[in-house]
């Protein structure tokens, strides 16, 4: 590990100020950053410790679009536990304690967790060639074992996936982000938060220079009664997902008003089911209507050789996880 600069600004200004400069990232809880400078796949010459801010809290807006903010700096473990989080998005808490370890969770940040970087092997490996860690060095993973990797949204220069289950959850949830620089504050989107690979799988947000995650906001919805998360992967703990999927349901005398959708471990960035949603809309929450939603689901996909069992998995996994926020099983 080479030697870095650290400091602990106590201002959000002097946070700013501090991140305008080349070679500076921002640490928080630390949990994925640590880790990658350890590896020597990420080598900033300055960290800017953001823990002073006061970017903490769960608090609930009631003006004139109910809505959830949640402060980019609260850890992963305590939105989970949240009666608030587990009474109105208990999707959000079922995806953020099927991720990690319980010690991970004390110690990740929601900021933290969206910056998060993909967990491919050959990303991780600097003996490798790695298009997302080296721009124009290639793909070890095309050709190479790619198990774990996307099926959707790729590109010739990369095939990884997007780690975090908290993030699966949010893009289905509608979420936005809000992001503060010295130019002001601007809100994105969740779902057009994170990049697809495209020719720069290097980027992996829609982040400027300069800009810092403050808190993420969740508009209200009717999904607490019907919402589910399911996590496919190959052991029960501490293990990323193959296949998972977040369902929110609004469900009124058996038939669907509304559907949110979102897959994990499938593409670089979670994965909205759009085309599935506006299907569902207005239907009976029957296997038979959830069988045709996955199917639609389904269209684009494309496997890389390893990961064929996925276009297998991917619309069963679906079809299990709008049963189950249906309560059909």
């Amino acid at each position: 590990m080479k030697q870095f600069q650290y400091i602990r600004p106590a201002t959000q200004q002097s946070v700013l100020d501090a991140i305008t400069k080349p070679g500076a990232r921002i640490l928080a809880g630390g949990s994925n950053l640590i880790d990658l400078m350890k590896r020597g796949v990420t080598s900033p010459d300055k960290l800017v410790d953001i823990q002073k801010l006061p970017l903490k809290g769960i608090s609930k807006s009631t003006g004139n679009v109910s809505s959830i903010s949640i402060g980019a700096l609260e850890l992963n473990s305590a939105v989970a536990e949240n009666k608030l989080i587990k009474e109105e998005f208990p999707l959000l808490s079922m995806a953020l304690n099927a991720g990690a370890s319980p010690q991970l969770r004390n110690m990740a940040t929601v900021g933290g967790n969206m910056m998060q970087r993909t967990r491919c092997t050959y990303f991780y490996d600097t003996a490798m060639p790695c298009n997302k860690r080296e721009p124009n060095s290639g793909c070890g993973a095309m050709e190479g074992i790619n198990r774990m990797h996307a099926i959707f949204g790729t590109s010739e220069k990369c095939i990884a996936v997007h780690p975090s289950d908290m993030c699966v959850a949010l893009a289905a949830l509608d979420a936005s982000v809000e992001v503060k620089s010295k130019k002001g504050t601007r809100y994105i989107p969740f779902t057009e938060f994170h990049r697809l690979p495209g020719e720069t799988p290097q980027l992996d947000n829609t982040l400027t220079t300069g800009e810092l995650i403050t808190r993420v906001i969740i508009p209200h919805n009717n999904f607490a009664k019907n919402s589910y998360y399911l996590k496919v992967r190959d052991r029960a703990s501490y293990a990323f997902a193959l296949i998972s999927v977040a369902v929110g349901l609004d469900i009124q005398g058996g038939n669907i008003k509304e559907a949110r959708l979102a897959m994990g471990g499938v593409a670089h960035k979670p994965w909205r089911l759009k085309a599935a949603e506006q299907f569902l809309k207005g239907k009976p929450a029957t296997v038979a209507n959830f069988e045709q939603a996955a199917s639609l689901a389904m269209q684009g996909a494309k496997s890389f050789g390893h990961n064929d069992f996925k276009l297998k998995m991917a619309p069963a996994s679906i079809i299990e996880a709008l049963s189950n926020a249906a309560k059909l099983s």
